[in-house]
C-alpha cells in the first residue's frame, strides 16, 4: 500500500516540474531573463522579480493540486520547500556562481562549447532542486 507521503511527493514533484516549465519559459518576463544575471542592483531586481513570479506559479499549481485531491499538504512544509527552491533558483540564475560550480566540477567545456550546454546545466540544477523541494513538501 502506498503511503500518503509518497503520493504527496510524486504529485508535488510532477506538479512543480510542470509549473517550472511554464514559469521559467512563459511567465518569466523577457527583461528579467535578459537582466537577471547582470551586475548590481538592476541584476538583483530582475533576478528577484523572476524568482517571485516563478515561485508564485509553483505555489498556485500546488494549491490547485491540493484543492482537487485533498492530499493534506502542510503549509509549513510547502513554505519550506518553496523557499529552498526559490533560493537555489535565484542563486543559479545569477549565472557566475553556477558557471563557477560547473568549472569546479569539470564541466567547463560542456558549459562553454556544447550548444545549449549552459542552459542544460541550468535546467538540470533547477530540476534537481525541484526533487529536493518536493521531498520537503511531502513531509
Amino acid at each position: 500500500m502506498m503511503h500518503l507521503e509518497a503520493l504527496r511527493f510524486g504529485l508535488a514533484l510532477v506538479t512543480m516540474f510542470a509549473a517550472h516549465q511554464v514559469a521559467d519559459h512563459w511567465v518569466q518576463r523577457h527583461s528579467d531573463a535578459r537582466d537577471k544575471a547582470g551586475p548590481g542592483l538592476a541584476g538583483w531586481r530582475a533576478n528577484l522579480s523572476h524568482v517571485l513570479t516563478y515561485t508564485m506559479t509553483l505555489a498556485a499549481a500546488l494549491l490547485a493540486v491540493e484543492l482537487r485531491f485533498d492530499l493534506g499538504f502542510h503549509g509549513g512544509w510547502v513554505f519550506a520547500g518553496l523557499t529552498v527552491n526559490a533560493l537555489t533558483h535565484a542563486w543559479a540564475d545569477r549565472r557566475p556562481p553556477l558557471r563557477a560550480l560547473a568549472v569546479r566540477l569539470g564541466k567547463t567545456e560542456y558549459w562553454d562549447q556544447v550548444p545549449g550546454g549552459s542552459y542544460q546545466l541550468d535546467q538540470a540544477w533547477h530540476i534537481g532542486w525541484l526533487w529536493v523541494s518536493a521531498f520537503i513538501i511531502a513531509m
